[in-house]
C-alpha cells in the first residue's frame, strides 16, 4: 500500500488489456448472511418504513461503489489538477435532485408522512465547520459517503477514519450549542419558500448557477489540460449494473434518484453523519458520560434516538446499509481488497480527518450528504455556503497533505 490515501488508491484502474476480477465468494456470502441478518432485525425493532430505509441503504451503497462516486476525489482534482470531471457529475446530481424535489416538498407527497426540506441556518458555525470538513476530508482521504462505502470495500485504513468521524461527531454534539446558539447566527433562508422566486423559480435559479458551474469547469479543463481519470474495469451489456465501474453520470442520476426516494418514505432527504454522533455518545454514556445532559440530546427526536434502539434510528439504518451494499458489489466485482499493512502516516492522517470532518459536520448542520447534497437540493442556501467553505478547506486540506506523508496529484499523474 502506498502512502496515498486509500480513496485516491480506489479510483486507480486496472490496465485496460486486464480482464475484470472473479467474483470473490467468501466476502460475497459474508455480505449476504449479514445484510439478510441486519435486514431481519431492523424490520422487527424498527417496523416496514426502517426496513425499506435500510433496503435503501443497501441501494446507497451499490452505486456509491460502482461509481466510484467521491465527493473528495472532485473536489481535490478540480482544484489539484483542473480536472472537472468529478464536479460536472456533482453538477448532473444536483440538478436532478432538485428537479425531483420540487414537486416532493411543494406537494407534501409522502409514504405516511410529510417531507421536510433540509434548510438550515446560516451562521459562524456552518462557515467553521465546512471549513474543517473540507480540510479533514482531504487528509482523511474520504467523504462521509466515502468513509462508509469504502469500509464496506475493505479499505482498511478508512476504518480509521470512521473512527475519527465518530469521535469527531460526539465532539462537535458537546460543542454543538455554543457554535450554533452562542455565537452569530442568521435564520434559515430557503430559496423557495423565503424568497418571492417559489420553487419553479429556485429550481430554474438552481439550475442556471449549476450550469455556470459545470461550464467553468469546462473551461479550466481546457487550460489545465488534466490528466483523464481512469476508471476500473468492467463487464459490458447487462453484466455491468452488478459487474465492474459505472460511468459517472449513472451515478450521479442513481443517488438523486434514491435521495428523492429517501425524502418520501423517511420524510426527509438523505444524511449520514448524525448516526455518527449517536452511535459515540451511546458509547460515552455506557462509559459513564452525561451526555443526555448535552443540549444536543436534550431536543425531543434526539433524546428518542438516543434511548432508543440503533436499528430505530433511520440515519444509522441506512449508514448500515450503505457498507454491506458496497461489500456485496465489491464482492461481485472482484474488487474486495483487505489492506494488512497500513503506513503509519496514513492511519493518523485518516484518523485527524475523520475528527475533523466529524465535528466541522456537527456545528455545520451536516456533511457533504446532509449539508451539500440535501441542502441545495431542498433549495437551501446553507447547502451553498458550505459548499464554497468547504472548497476552501479542500485547498488547505491538499497543502496539509504533505505533512502527514501524502501525496498530492499532479498534472503528470494518470489519475487522481
Amino acid at each position: 500500500m502506498s502512502v496515498q490515501t486509500p480513496e485516491v488508491e480506489a479510483t486507480k484502474a486496472p490496465e485496460p488489456e486486464r480482464s475484470l476480477p472473479a467474483v470473490q465468494k467468501t466476502p460475497l456470502i459474508t455480505g449476504v448472511v449479514l445484510a439478510v441478518a441486519l435486514g431481519a432485525a431492523t424490520a422487527a425493532v424498527g417496523g416496514w418504513r426502517m426496513f425499506v430505509l435500510y433496503l435503501l441503504g443497501l441501494a446507497f451503497g451499490l452505486v456509491l461503489f460502482h461509481a466510484r462516486f467521491g465527493f473528495t476525489s472532485a473536489w481535490r482534482q478540480l482544484v489539484s489538477v483542473g480536472q472537472g470531471g468529478g464536479l460536472r457529475a456533482h453538477t448532473l446530481m444536483l440538478a436532478v435532485a432538485c428537479v425531483l424535489f420540487a414537486p416532493l416538498l411543494a406537494g407534501g407527497v409522502g409514504l405516511g408522512t410529510t417531507p421536510e426540506a433540509s434548510v438550515s441556518p446560516l451562521g459562524v458555525s456552518v462557515l467553521v465547520g465546512g471549513f474543517l470538513f473540507g480540510v479533514g476530508m482531504q487528509i482523511g482521504g474520504s467523504c462521509a459517503s466515502g468513509t462508509l462505502y469504502n469500509v464496506g470495500g475493505g479499505q482498511t485504513a478508512i476504518v480509521c477514519t470512521l473512527l475519527g468521524f465518530v469521535v469527531g461527531s460526539v465532539l462537535g454534539a458537546w460543542h454543538f450549542a455554543f457554535w450554533t446558539s452562542t455565537l452569530p447566527s442568521a435564520p434559515s433562508v430557503s430559496l423557495a419558500t423565503s424568497t418571492p422566486l417559489g420553487y419553479l423559480g429556485a429550481v430554474l435559479l438552481s439550475l442556471a448557477v449549476l450550469g455556470a458551474i459545470a461550464l467553468v469547469t469546462v473551461v479550466v479543463e481546457r487550460r489545465k489540460r488534466p490528466p483523464r481519470v481512469s476508471r476500473p474495469a468492467s463487464a459490458t451489456g447487462m453484466l455491468r449494473a452488478l459487474r465492474g465501474s459505472w460511468p459517472l453520470w449513472a451515478g450521479a442520476v442513481g443517488l438523486a434518484v434514491l435521495n428523492a426516494v429517501t425524502l418520501v418514505v423517511k420524510g426527509s432527504p438523505w444524511g449520514i453523519t448524525s448516526a455518527f454522533a449517536l452511535w459515540g455518545s451511546k458509547l460515552a454514556r455506557a462509559a459513564g458520560v452525561n451526555v443526555q445532559d448535552w443540549p444536543y440530546w436534550s431536543t425531543p427526536d434526539n433524546a428518542a434516538a438516543l434511548n432508543g434502539s440503533v436499528l430505530a434510528h433511520a440515519t444509522s439504518v441506512m449508514d448500515l446499509g450503505i457498507i454491506l451494499g458496497a461489500l456485496l458489489a465489491a464482492a461481485v466485482g472482484g474488487a474486495f481488497v483487505l489492506h494488512r499493512r497500513v503506513p503509519g502516516k496514513v492511519v493518523l492522517g485518516a484518523i485527524i480527518g475523520g475528527v475533523l470532518m466529524g465535528y466541522g459536520a456537527r456545528i455545520a448542520y451536516g456533511c457533504n450528504i446532509g449539508a451539500y447534497f440535501a441542502g441545495i437540493a431542498s433549495f437551501s442556501l446553507h447547502g451553498w455556503l458550505w459548499a464554497i467553505v468547504a472548497i476552501i478547506g479542500t485547498y488547505v486540506g491538499l497543502k496539509a497533505r504533505p505533512l502527514i506523508g501524502l501525496t498530492v496529484p499532479k498534472k503528470t499523474d494518470s489519475s487522481c
